[in-house]
C-alpha cells in the first residue's frame, strides 16, 4: 500500500480521488497521476495575481451586500476607528486612559524636549510634534496601545540628514523650512503606502537589520548625549564613535564643567536605578515613568536655586510659550530643495512606519486583538501631513511610551488625547518654567530612554538562529557605530537585500533515501538512516526554479548525480539509470527554468539515464504542459509521489536481462 504523505502531494489534493469503500490493501497499490489545472485566461490569471497581491485579507468582503447607508457607516469606521470603538466607551474605560495618558505625558515632555536637539530644532517643537499627531492618530489609529510622538532614532536619523543638506545653525529658517518639507513627504510616503495597499514593502527590511539598526543608532545617540552630560561647548558635529570620543578626551583637561558632570550622571544614574525597580516589580512601572519629569523638575530647581548657569552650567533657556503656529507657507512645494525634502522624508518616514507597525504588532499581539497594517500606515500619514503644516516634525510610535501606556492600563487611544491635553497645557502655561532645565538632565533622560534599544538577547538569538541574519544584524549595527546613521541605514538594506537574493539564487536542494520499512522519502542529512534505492537518485529542490537560478539548479542537481555515479563506481553498486526530481517545493518555474529542465533532459539522455518528475505543483505542470516539456520527458515519467516514481525505476530494472 502506498502512504501519501501531506507535503508530497500538496498541490494537486482536489485531482485525487478517494479510496473506494471495497479497497483491500492487500490489493495492488493504485497509483494516482498529477493532475492538469482547470485552463484560466489572461484576465483571470492577472486578476488574481493581483488580488492576492494587494487584497489578500479581501477587504471589501464586509461590504458585500449591504445597503448604501451601512457601507457608508461601515467606511467611515474603517477610516475612522474612533466612530467604531468610540460606541461602546465608557466611564471605567475612561478612568484607564486618563492614568495612562497622564503617564506617559509626564515621561514625554522632557522627552520631547531632548529629542528636538537630536533633530537641531528648538525645544518647542518637540513639544508640537506631541500636540497635534497623537490627536489625528487617536480618531485614525487602530492600535489601542501606540503612544505618539517624536522618537529618539527618527530624531536623530532626521537631523544628521538634515544637516548634510543646510547647516542648523548658519542657516536656521531654511533648515527649519526643510524639515517640515521632509515632514510633509514622510506623511505622503505613509499614508500612499497604505492607501495603496504596499506596506509589504516595508517587511524588507529584516528584523535582525533592524535590532542592528536600532541598536547602533542607541549607542550613537548616547555618546552625542555626552555633549551635555560633561558640559562641552566645542563638540564634534560628526556622529560615529571615532569622532565623538576624541572630541570627549580631546577637552578633558579644559573643555568638562564639573557641576554639570555632577547634574548629568547623579541623574542617570537615578534614572536607571527607577528603571530597574520598574523591570524587577511590574506594579511599580509608574515610577520609571514618572522620573524623568520628577528628575527635570529637581534639576531645575537645584540650577535656579544655586545660580548653577553662571558656574557654566548650561541650560534650555527660552521655550517660546503658545500652541503650534501654521506652517503651511513654509514647506517647499518647489524649487531645488523639494527634491531634497522627498529624499529625507521617504526615508525617515519607512523607519518611523518600521518601528510603529512593529510596536503595533507587539502589543495587539499581548492584548489579543488585531490591527491592520495599511490603517496603520494612512493614519500615520495623515498625522504626519497634518504635522507638518502645524509646526510638528515627523512623529510616530514611541517604544519606550507605549509601553509605559501599556503597563498603566490604557483601553483605547483615548490616553493619547489625554497626553496631548497636558502637552497643550505645558505649552500654554509651563513652558517658561523650563528656562532654568539644564541640558545635562535632557542628556541624562535620553541616555536612559535608548539603552533599552541595544537588544543584546535578541542579538544572541539571531546568532543561534541564523548567521546570515546575524551578518545583517552585525553590519547595520556597526555601520550605524563607526560611520553613520545614513550609512548603517544602507549596509541594513543592503544586507537585508543580498540574503534575499542569495536565498532566490542559490536555493537549496537535497539528496532523498527511504526511510525502512516506509514510503516516505526523506533528505539524508536529516535522516542518516534513510537509505539509496540501487540505481535511482532523487533530488529534491526546495525553491521556485526562475532565470535567476535556473542554471544553479541544473549544475546542482549534476553535480548530486555525479557524486552518486562516483560512490556507486567506488563501492561496485549497480550503474545509476534514473534520477527522480521531487518537485512539490517547487511553487512555479518560468521559461528559463523550463529550458533548464530541458537541458538536464537532454544530458541525462546522453548519459543513458531517464528523468522523472514528482509531484509538480498545479502552475508547474501548467506551464510544463505548455511548453510541451512533458511530451519530451514523457507524461508516463511525471508521477504523483517519489514513491510511484521509485516503483516504476524498480520495475523498469526488474524487465532489464
Amino acid at each position: 500500500m502506498v502512504h501519501h504523505e501531506p507535503d508530497e502531494a500538496t498541490a494537486d489534493e482536489t485531482s485525487i480521488s478517494t479510496q473506494p469503500p471495497s479497497y483491500n490493501p492487500s490489493q495492488a497499490p493504485t497509483v494516482y497521476k498529477v493532475g492538469y489545472p482547470q485552463k484560466k485566461n489572461l484576465a483571470t490569471e492577472f486578476t488574481n495575481a493581483l488580488r492576492e497581491t494587494f487584497f489578500h485579507d479581501n477587504p471589501l468582503k464586509q461590504y458585500k451586500d449591504q445597503p448604501g447607508s451601512t457601507k457608508l457607516k461601515m467606511g467611515l469606521q474603517f477610516l475612522f476607528p474612533v466612530f467604531d470603538w468610540g460606541r461602546t466607551y465608557n466611564l471605567n474605560k475612561f478612568k484607564g486612559d486618563l492614568i495612562a495618558g497622564l503617564t506617559i505625558a509626564s515621561l514625554c515632555i522632557p522627552q520631547d524636549i531632548g529629542y528636538s536637539k537630536l533633530a537641531y530644532l528648538d525645544p518647542q517643537y518637540g513639544l508640537y510634534s506631541s500636540f497635534i499627531p497623537p490627536l489625528i492618530y487617536a480618531a485614525m489609529g487602530s492600535s489601542r496601545d501606540i503612544a505618539i510622538g517624536p522618537v529618539a532614532v527618527v530624531s536623530l536619523l532626521l537631523g544628521s540628514l538634515l544637516q548634510n543638506e543646510v547647516d542648523h545653525e548658519n542657516n536656521k529658517e531654511e533648515y527649519l523650512r526643510l524639515a517640515f518639507t521632509a515632514t510633509f513627504f514622510a506623511g505622503i510616503t505613509q499614508a500612499a503606502l497604505g492607501f495603496l495597499r504596499l506596506g509589504f514593502l516595508i517587511d524588507f527590511l529584516s528584523h535582525a537589520a533592524i535590532v542592528g539598526f536600532m541598536g547602533g543608532a542607541a549607542i550613537t545617540i548616547a555618546l552625542q548625549q555626552l555633549k551635555y552630560v560633561l558640559g562641552i561647548r566645542n563638540f564634534t558635529k560628526e556622529t560615529d564613535i571615532v569622532s565623538v570620543m576624541e572630541s570627549v578626551w580631546g577637552s578633558v583637561h579644559h573643555g568638562w564643567n564639573w557641576q554639570t558632570v555632577v547634574i548629568g550622571f547623579a541623574f542617570l544614574a537615578f534614572l536607571l536605578f527607577t528603571k530597574y525597580i520598574g523591570k524587577r516589580n511590574k506594579k511599580y512601572f509608574w515610577v520609571p515613568a514618572i522620573a524623568p519629569i520628577t528628575s527635570v523638575i529637581l534639576a531645575t530647581l537645584f540650577v535656579y536655586l544655586f545660580r548653577a548657569d553662571k558656574q557654566g552650567v548650561q541650560i534650555v533657556n527660552k521655550i517660546k510659550k503658545g500652541v503650534n503656529p501654521s506652517s503651511v507657507h513654509k514647506i517647499y512645494f518647489t524649487g531645488p530643495f523639494v527634491a531634497k525634502g522627498f529624499k529625507i522624508g521617504v526615508t525617515c518616514g519607512m523607519i518611523g512606519l518600521t518601528e510603529a507597525v512593529a510596536i503595533g504588532r507587539t502589543f495587539a499581539t499581548m492584548k489579543d486583538y488585531q490591527i491592520d497594517g495599511n490603517k496603520e500606515m494612512v493614519a500615520l500619514g495623515t498625522m504626519n501631513i497634518v504635522g507638518s503644516m502645524t509646526s510638528c516634525y515627523i512623529a510616530t510610535g514611541s517604544f519606550s511610551r507605549s509601553a509605559v501606556n501599556f503597563m498603566a492600563g490604557c483601553r483605547t487611544p483615548v490616553s493619547n488625547v489625554i497626553m496631548s491635553m497636558v502637552v497643550l497645557l505645558t505649552l500654554l502655561v509651563i513652558t517658561p518654567l523650563f528656562k532654568y532645565t539644564p541640558n545635562a538632565i535632557l542628556g541624562s533622560i535620553i541616555i536612559s530612554a535608548v539603552i533599552g534599544l541595544v537588544d543584546y538577547e535578541a542579538v544572541i538569538l539571531i546568532w543561534k538562529v541564523d548567521k546570515m541574519d546575524f551578518i545583517a544584524c552585525m553590519g547595520a549595527f556597526f555601520g550605524v557605530v563607526f560611520k553613520s546613521v545614513e550609512i548603517g541605514l544602507l549596509i541594513a538594506v543592503s544586507i537585508s537585500f543580498a540574503k534575499i537574493l542569495v536565498q532566490v539564487t542559490r536555493p537549496r536542494t537535497a539528496l532523498l533515501g527511504n526511510l525502512p520499512g516506509t514510503t516516505i522519502y526523506r533528505n539524508t542529512e536529516q535522516y542518516p538512516h534513510a537509505r539509496h534505492v540501487p540505481g535511482v537518485v532523487i533530488v529534491r529542490v526546495d525553491s521556485a526554479i526562475y532565470f535567476s537560478n535556473s542554471n544553479y539548479v541544473r549544475e546542482r542537481i549534476l553535480r548530486w548525480l555525479t557524486d552518486e555515479e562516483d560512490k556507486v563506481n567506488a563501492d561496485g553498486l549497480p550503474k545509476i539509470n534514473f534520477l527522480v526530481v521531487e518537485m512539490s517545493p517547487v511553487i512555479d518555474i518560468d521559461t528559463s527554468g523550463i529550458h533548464a529542465l530541458e537541458d538536464l533532459y537532454k544530458n541525462l539522455q546522453k548519459r543513458g539515464i531517464q528523468l522523472l518528475l514528482s509531484n509538480p505543483g498545479s502552475a508547474v505542470i501548467e506551464k510544463l504542459h505548455s511548453s510541451k516539456l512533458t511530451e519530451h520527458i514523457g507524461n508516463n515519467h511525471i508521477f504523483l509521489t517519489v514513491a510511484d516514481a521509485v516503483r516504476f525505476c524498480t520495475s523498469k530494472s526488474m524487465q532489464e536481462p
